[in-house]
């Protein structure tokens, strides 16, 4: 589907009226070096499946699996910065113009950036749950854990540049005497605090999203293209009740026929031409973005 005329036009006026919800996805992060599942954004494509909860928690194996593969990429995670389309993002929040932040990324990004309510719909890599006492701890405690638990395997894992997937593992086959830790309070098992696939999003998570959409003269998409239920559901909820639905995206998306305007162009230039008309933007960069206030 081709861009809707005057669709920036039409940004710039949805923001500059207010109480917009956004709704974003793993094309806002690209630029900061995160890939994305699918889209011109993001070529690289997952290698391998994703792991299942089913899996993560019926197999030793599987564990194994994940947190070798993950405690790789989380160094590429840990390390990346947020890019303009953040910022962007930030300053419209901190501008009073955004009613709030759903986001399906699960990289901190947004907070990195200043961003303050911001809902992670499918948790964030940052932290870590147990399954048995349900304790939340930091992840850089049990990156610790980890590398103590495993040096010859750390070491020998040093200067692999092997292919970081969206959700933060890589692309690794041979994870074998790898060793998992367990969770220091109750010995349970440890969990990314995030929502894997076969995994539902809490309810009151999902609610509190409907109810922030509900409430808004505007819901804009970043960067998602909709593929999955969980985000597309505010879309078809907001155009159910007559709210404009704006979408910022690379490439054609599952809720297109549904959008009142389309931009279809990279997220970090776009949403820095925004805060620019917005008046938000105070210093120019060599690279066009924008120190934002």
């Amino acid at each position: 589907m081709e861009s809707k005329p005057q669709s920036f036009g039409v940004l710039v006026e949805a923001f500059s009226s207010g109480n917009v919800a956004i709704l974003s996805g793993a094309g806002l992060s690209t630029e900061s070096g995160i890939p994305d599942y699918r889209g011109p954004s993001g070529q690289a494509r997952r290698t391998g499946q994703p792991m299942t909860y089913q899996a993560f928690t019926g197999s030793d194996a599987a564990r194994q699996r994940y947190w070798a593969r993950s405690h790789l990429g989380w160094r590429h995670v840990t390390g990346a910065a947020p890019n303009a389309g953040h910022r962007a993002v930030a300053a419209v929040e901190r501008a009073g113009l955004a009613a709030g932040i759903i986001t399906q990324n699960v990289d901190g990004l947004h907070q990195a950036a200043g961003a303050v309510a911001v809902t992670e719909l499918h948790g964030s890599l940052h932290r870590v749950v147990c399954l048995s006492c349900w304790a939340r701890s930091a992840r850089e405690d049990l990156d610790a854990r980890l590398r103590a638990a495993n040096p010859a395997w750390t070491a020998a894992a040093v200067g692999l540049e092997p292919a970081v997937n969206p959700d933060g593992d890589v692309a690794l086959e041979e994870t074998g005497g790898f060793t998992v830790v367990d969770c220091l309070a109750c010995g349970g098992l440890l969990k990314p605090d995030v929502v894997f696939f076969g995994e539902n999003v809490p309810k009151a998570r999902v609610e509190g999203c409907f109810a922030l959409v509900s409430a808004a003269s505007a819901l804009v998409v970043l960067g998602s293209s909709l593929t999955v239920m969980s985000g597309l559901r505010y879309v078809r909820h907001a155009s159910s009740l007559g709210i404009p639905v704006l979408i910022v995206n690379q490439g054609t998306t599952r809720g297109d026929d549904l959008a009142t305007a389309r931009v279809d162009a990279p997220l970090g230039s776009t949403l820095t031409a925004l805060a620019r008309e917005l008046g938000l933007g105070d210093e120019q960069h060599q690279d066009g973005s924008l120190s934002l206030a």
